[in-house]
């Protein structure tokens, strides 16, 4: 019997996720079906039923994608570290009537900067933009790779500020600081946009100078080819910039790993789906 996986989020017309797994499950010859689902905004159980229905009907997971990450970490029984920092999940688990909850955001794009690009984070200077949940996301698996020195920059310094406090240093030198600081702090090996200005065409109020020539800018929107945070940091003269891309597909590799038991080759899957970023 095939097994059964899915995505949910809303809209969803947009997802990549079907065609990344069924590349995975062909290349790793898996039995297993993987479809999108759009989930309901309304009424508010709407989202617990169709994750409860489909369990039942013999589901064995599911990806999480906007807006249902925090609904589905609250609907789990049981959570791992990455998503109870995060507060979120992007991936659910369905085991002997239990509902097991994680977030791979991280540490995919963690392996998509180390890994694809080359770029090790350890000894490194690092900053972060946005203290939302995509970056929550990102700091264990960052913080576990040994950078010098993690800059978390917010409008709200002071939710940067809680999750500083909340994440631990980890050994490295870890703050919060609002974007008004940052001219002061000279220049970063790596700068992460994990705001969703891009999403909209904007651009977080970073200045350039935080760039360095020979470091890399990375955004995590993908598929929306040179965005004004990767604009602005190639008109600072950066070498490196990359969109998400990688850290999609990685971040799904990590998910079929934990369903399946075999983590699938990705460099073949992030290529067929790489936008040229001019």
């Amino acid at each position: 019997m095939t097994d059964q996986y899915a995505v949910i989020g809303n809209p969803i017309g947009h997802t990549k996720s079907p065609l990344i797994h069924g590349l995975f499950a062909e290349a790793t010859q898996q039995a297993m079906s993987y479809v999108a689902m759009e989930g309901p905004l309304v009424p508010d159980d709407g989202f617990e039923r169709m994750v409860r229905a489909f369990a039942a009907e013999g589901g064995k997971g599911i990806n999480i994608t906007a807006p249902f990450k925090l609904k589905a970490f609250a609907l789990a029984d049981e959570r791992s570290e990455r998503a109870a920092l995060a507060g979120a999940a992007n991936a659910l688990k369905f085991e002997n009537g239990r509902i097991i909850a994680e977030n791979f955001d991280g540490i995919g794009l963690a392996r998509d900067i180390e890994v694809n690009l080359g770029v090790p984070l350890a000894g490194k200077r690092v900053l972060m933009l946005g203290a939302g949940g995509a970056a929550r996301g990102a700091l264990l698996p960052f913080l576990a790779a040994g950078p010098a020195e993690l800059v978390i920059a917010n409008r709200d310094v002071a939710k940067g500020e809680a999750l500083v406090a909340e994440v631990g240093s980890g050994g490295a030198s870890v703050r919060a600081r609002g974007y008004g600081d940052l001219p002061a702090l000279g220049r970063f090996d790596l700068v992460v946009n994990a705001t969703s200005a891009s999403l909209t065409g904007d651009l977080p109020p970073v200045p350039p100078g935080v760039f360095s020539p020979t470091g890399t800018a990375y955004e995590l929107v993908y598929g929306k080819r040179l965005t004004p945070f990767l604009r602005l940091a190639r008109n600072a003269g950066v070498r490196g910039i990359a969109d998400g891309v990688g850290m999609l597909v990685e971040q799904a590799a990590e998910a079929f790993a934990w369903w399946r038991g075999v983590r699938p080759e990705t460099s073949a899957v992030i290529d067929r789906l790489t936008v040229p970023l001019d």
